[in-house]
């Protein structure tokens, strides 16, 4: 996130910096290049519009860069930008000063180019600056579109307050998020969808968070990075991306398309596989969400146990696991299945009543429309 949300504070209490370090590490400042890269796609959706970036310390966020920089181009109406601290001198070190603050940006009447933030205003919240605060949300109602990095560890709160004053939004999210129960509703419902830019991404974080062995590194300035290989946008508002056919051209082959066991489905293994002439149920991989045309294709469920799908329900079942070690779980009612004849070699496998089974990665379930639009 690009301002800060301590994760483990009560709302409406302030905390020293020590005390969030021993929070979740909710502080990832995005790159002005992959906030350009998303956002050159939505500019026609910002002309007259009140944009909220609510968990955004303007000092050192790079969507406030962006919006107040852009501010004449877009056309804005206003630009809201609040978090739940900043700190006075070094926004990356280990001494800074928290404090939660907000400024409200009309543009630059005098035409002097970049706004400089003791110009505006920078105004102190008389509380934490959580966006789930009294104060932030006074905020929120302002706003016609909200745009942010929120905290990972808070994300589905912060989707359900968006869906709950009825905002559009373009945030950034992590791909794992898609499978929850409740992203992964407003994702079969039409209400929440991939924007342009998913993968890897770089982020900045301050001075005191602990170094990582994998995807961390400290650059020759002694700024702190963290990368993540699972990031997407996600926004409510209609973009072109969203209504382009995914192209189909496989012939479907029961022999490398097998049903499920406990699905009325076929396992499609990778999204470029669907075939193009098989009208039933399909489960494909999570990272088909990136491609996916409502007009094209129905979203019909998710290969999870809440999902309620299952046409099946297993008994105990002996978990064979790769290194051949063998225990009792109940693990195959919680996804997809496939019955095979041979146990696959150092791979996984599950024995009911004799009969060898696997099961697949997470799938979204789909089916084609008919006609083509919903």
């Amino acid at each position: 996130m690009d301002g800060g949300v301590n994760a483990n504070a009560p709302k409406g209490k302030n905390s020293s910096l020590a005390a969030a370090k021993k929070a979740k590490a909710d502080e990832f400042y995005t790159q002005l290049s992959d906030i350009e890269r998303e956002l050159r796609h939505y500019k026609k959706h910002f002309k007259g519009k009140t944009v909220y970036l609510n968990c955004d310390d303007p000092r050192v966020s790079n969507f406030f860069h962006y919006f107040s920089y852009n501010f004449e181009t877009l056309g804005l109406k206003k630009l809201i930008a609040a978090c739940y601290k900043s700190q006075e001198v070094d926004l990356f070190s280990e001494n800074a000063d928290p404090q939660a603050i907000y400024l409200v940006y009309e543009g630059d009447k005098n035409g002097s180019g970049m706004p400089e933030l003791d110009e505006i205003g920078v105004k102190q919240f008389k509380g934490d600056g959580d966006f789930r605060s009294e104060e932030s949300i006074e905020l929120l109602k302002e706003a016609d579109i909200v745009v942010s990095n929120p905290p990972f560890s808070l994300f589905r709160e912060y989707v359900a307050q968006l869906m709950e004053y009825d905002k559009k939004f373009v945030i950034l999210g992590n791909q794992n998020t898609l499978t929850t129960k409740e992203i992964f509703e407003l994702v079969r419902a039409n209400k929440l969808w991939l924007g342009y830019n998913n993968g890897d991404m770089s982020f900045r974080v301050p001075a005191h968070y602990p170094p990582r062995e994998t995807r961390f590194w400290i650059d020759e300035n002694g700024q702190k990075w963290r990368s993540f290989g699972t990031m997407c946008w996600l926004t409510n508002l209609d973009i072109a991306k969203r209504h382009e056919d995914l192209l189909v051209w496989k012939s479907y082959d029961p022999e490398l398309y097998p049903s499920y066991d406990n699905f009325d489905g076929i396992d499609v293994g990778k999204t470029a596989d669907i075939p193009a002439d098989y009208d039933g149920v399909m489960g494909v991989p999570v990272g088909f969400l990136t491609k996916h045309n409502p007009d094209q294709f129905e979203i019909v469920g998710i290969t999870k146990s809440w999902a309620k799908l299952a046409t099946k329900k297993y008994p105990t079942q002996i978990q064979v696991s790769a290194t051949g070690k063998r225990s009792e779980v109940g693990k195959l009612n919680d996804g997809a299945v496939l019955q095979v004849d041979t146990p696959p070699a150092r791979k996984t496998h599950y024995i009911v009543d004799g009969k060898t089974y696997i099961q697949t990665y997470p799938r979204i379930l789909i089916r084609r429309r008919s006609n083509g639009v919903s």
